[in-house]
């Protein structure tokens, strides 16, 4: 049995080919138990995430989120991934769940972008400034080369500008603002990578043809948007879960901003083609993820395997 640590992990799922990998995944299918939560003390929880296909591998996440974390100094997310041989139970290797985590959350947004943010797309604004906020500008880039200028919101100023540097050495216009508002307004694409509990971005902030990236929101009680911002776009989820878990969700739902009907498809259907993506340039999209296990077992494939 191997083991990979984060840096390995990194290395091993560079965003293009991570975000190729996730199409083929969602091409093929896996099979997906729901996740299994588990309260903590302390206000924290534990998910475990399974997934695998017959003939292949399974592939089993076990993650610890924190909020509080932050206040610590530490990331809010841990995790391993463990990936077994599917027909014989055989352990291949244990790898480190965390970097594996953030880069595909981010490697989903990239390729949900893909189908639903406009071609030109060329300003970036990051809400949030954690682990997944910085891997964001490559993997948007990886889907839209046109991406040039990202700026950075986050409530500790100092975390904006760290990121905003790292930004900027790695070839983009970046800088850090105060104004989230005025930033939304001008922004193409809108991620929001946080763990509120309250709605940050706001439907009349966002300017026609924008497209809203909600990322951090996995439980009820979490929420980084307003009702009007589902009210007055497109909605598209990585998995059906988010319907019925996200807080973004079911909040808009509870105001009489959206209706679950009104959902447009899945990452899958967008990959498979039996739903429709972006129509207009103007038109408003918005992608709410919660996770799903099948992202997990094509990263984990990747690293086993190596990108080629």
């Amino acid at each position: 049995m191997q083991f990979f640590d984060a840096s390995t992990v990194r290395a091993r799922t560079p965003m293009p080919a991570l975000v190729q990998a996730l199409r083929r995944a969602f091409l093929a299918g896996a099979e997906v138990p729901q996740r299994h939560p588990h309260s903590l003390p302390g206000g924290g929880s534990m998910l475990l995430m399974p997934a695998w296909r017959e003939g292949g591998r399974l592939g089993l996440k076990s993650v610890t989120v924190c909020p509080g974390n932050g206040a610590l100094g530490l990331p809010g997310v841990h995790g391993l991934y463990s990936l077994f041989d599917a027909a014989t139970g055989v352990p291949l290797a244990v790898m480190d769940g965390s970097e594996l985590t953030a880069r595909r959350t981010a490697a989903a947004s990239a390729l949900a972008a893909a189908h639903l943010a406009r071609r030109d797309a060329a300003r970036l604004l990051l809400v949030g400034a954690g682990r997944v906020a910085a891997l964001l500008p490559e993997a948007m880039r990886a889907v839209r080369p046109t991406l040039v200028e990202v700026a950075v919101w986050a409530r500790r100023g100092g975390a904006a500008e760290g990121l905003a540097a790292q930004c900027r050495a790695a070839g983009f216009e970046a800088h850090a603002v105060d104004d989230l508002a005025a930033a939304a307004a001008r922004a193409h694409i809108v991620s929001c990578a946080t763990m509120s509990g309250a709605a940050l971005v706001h439907g009349a902030w966002l300017g026609p043809g924008a497209h809203l990236d909600l990322i951090g929101s996995y439980a009820p009680n979490m929420r980084e948007a307003d009702g009007p911002a589902f009210a007055q776009a497109g909605v598209w989820v990585d998995t059906a879960e988010a319907l019925a878990k996200a807080g973004d969700v079911l909040m808009a739902i509870e105001e009489g901003c959206f209706e679950a009907t009104r959902t447009v498809g899945t990452l899958a259907d967008l990959v498979h083609g039996r739903c429709r993506g972006r129509e207009r340039e103007d038109e408003r999209t918005l992608f709410k993820s919660v996770g799903n296990a099948i992202e997990d077992l094509a990263a984990a494939e990747l690293v086993f395997d190596g990108p080629g």
